[in-house]
């Protein structure tokens, strides 16, 4: 019997994290311990399950299980996992529940070969795509792809690439992928380019990765971002591309700059901690704020914290604590302990905040409860004022593309000004940075980004209802 994570109410005010995938071809390199490190660079993106897919050219085994990478695999694990392609993911459920049997990578034999596929991002076609399957539905639209080019091979009797070819633009919505047969590895990224993939080398081979933090950690050198709609084939022959998609249009979603990046990554040429700074100092531009000391929600609001003291003047001080080794649990607390979850993931320092007025930074707020106890929690270490300053705009509108933000009504600033949001949360001042400073601040144009969670502008046609238990087993 599989252990089920406890989901706890001790996750700030984020969207959920868009998933993490890796790729791996080195031949005569150990695929599995490089994607297990790819992976484990890349656990900020997704904390609910981690799997790989390995193949020797030959025959492709599947490890995957509920939980951190560094919980799921060990020695034995990794060595039993041998050969020289690999894809491998960590997940956050958008579509789909939180269970063993939604954890990928998803695997499908097919036509005396198989494929296994990883998925960052949400379709949007789901629905459409589960009535043409019929008796094959699926309980995730990542499932829904990898059926779908099986389907495909079994039909046509062909190979991997030619169907992905023919089905590809059947697919709306968000997807960076990273998919293998055996002997092949595949990095596909949709029209729009909604969640990151990139490009790596190693001496053996070729690395796919969502995020270069994760080449940098196996000693991979960047070689580029795949192009939005752009397929990319690695294999004995080398790199090759192919564009299946009509008409590309580069929208990053704006979320990777302002919270689901690693700090240390680069998009579009940048380094996200510099832009992230950079909203910090723009912000203290924007909102300045009579206080004494400048106090960042870790760790995601540090770098926004840093610039606002550079350019206020204002004092930086770290005046709350992360516990970094609490994500999910299987044990489940007390219900006292639930209610006051935040406690478990941060704690205020007195000897920093009491008697003093506090501008504290974070990166942006979503549904607004654990904020309102963080606040709460800074007032009762002795804080004479607190100035909440958000690096980004309210966050107003659902995403369809990748995060668990489906249903607007549960979104603070959905119906609320900023005004009644402050008067909610109990801060003194609240202050967001303005979108278009957020924007300048990455050095990248706005035409290259989805807004759509900040603006209400969608790239794409979006469901009218959208839920992430779709297409949940009953």
């Amino acid at each position: 019997m599989r252990a089920v994570p406890i989901p706890l109410p001790i996750l700030l005010d984020r969207p959920g994290e868009a998933c993490g995938v890796f790729g791996v071809f080195a031949p005569g390199a150990d695929a599995a311990r490089l994607a297990y490190f790819g992976l484990f660079a890349l656990q900020h993106r997704g904390q609910e399950s981690a799997g790989l897919a390995v193949s020797d050219g030959e025959t492709i085994t599947v490890f995957k299980e509920l939980g951190l990478v560094a919980q799921v695999f060990d020695e034995t694990t990794l060595e039993a996992l041998d050969g020289y392609i690999a894809t491998g993911h960590t997940r956050y459920s958008t579509t789909g529940s939180s269970v063993w049997e939604n954890s990928q990578p998803i695997y499908r034999p097919v036509n005396g070969n198989g494929i296994a596929l990883s998925h960052n991002g949400n379709l949007t076609n789901t629905a459409k795509l589960s009535t043409t399957l019929g008796k094959r539905s699926s309980s995730t639209d990542s499932e829904l792809m990898t059926e779908t080019v099986a389907l495909e091979m079994e039909a046509s009797g062909g190979g991997t690439i030619a169907a992905l070819e023919n089905v590809l633009p059947s697919f709306e919505g968000a997807f960076s992928l990273t998919i293998m047969d055996k002997d092949t590895l595949v990095g596909i990224r949709d029209p729009h380019g909604f969640r990151p993939l990139c490009l790596g080398k190693i001496p053996e081979g070729w690395i796919l990765a969502s995020e270069t933090a994760a080449l940098d950690i196996i000693g991979a050198t960047f070689i580029r971002e795949i192009a939005p709609g752009e397929m990319v084939i690695i294999d004995e022959g080398g790199v090759r591309s192919s564009y299946p998609f009509a008409e590309p249009s580069p929208s990053l979603c704006l979320f990777e700059f302002v919270y689901f990046a690693r700090p240390d990554s680069m998009l579009y040429g940048q380094n996200i901690h510099a832009a992230r700074r950079r909203m910090g100092e723009r912000l203290a531009v924007q909102a300045p704020v009579d206080a004494d000391v400048v106090v960042p929600v870790p760790e995601s609001g540090i770098p926004a914290a840093q610039g606002f003291a550079a350019t206020s003047g204002i004092p930086y001080t770290d005046g709350l604590v992360k516990n970094r080794y609490v994500g999910r649990t299987f044990i489940e607390p007390a219900q006292s302990m639930r209610d006051r979850g935040i406690r478990m993931k941060l704690n205020a320092m007195p000897g920093e905040l009491a008697g003093r007025r506090v501008a504290l930074v974070d990166d942006s707020i979503v549904r607004g409860s654990t904020t309102r106890q963080l606040i709460s929690m800074v007032r009762e270490a002795g804080a004479t004022e607190v100035h909440l300053r958000i690096s980004s705009p309210p966050y107003r509108w659902p995403c369809f593309y990748g995060m668990d933000t489906g249903d607007r009504s549960t979104l603070l600033a959905a119906d609320r000004s900023i005004a009644e949001i402050g008067e909610f949360l109990e801060v003194d001042t609240l202050a967001y940075l303005e979108l278009e400073e957020v924007i300048a601040a990455t050095n990248v144009a706005e035409s290259e980004f989805c807004t759509a969670c900040l603006s209400g502008r969608y790239p794409t046609e979006v469901p009218e209802t959208a839920d992430k238990y779709l297409l949940e087993r009953s």
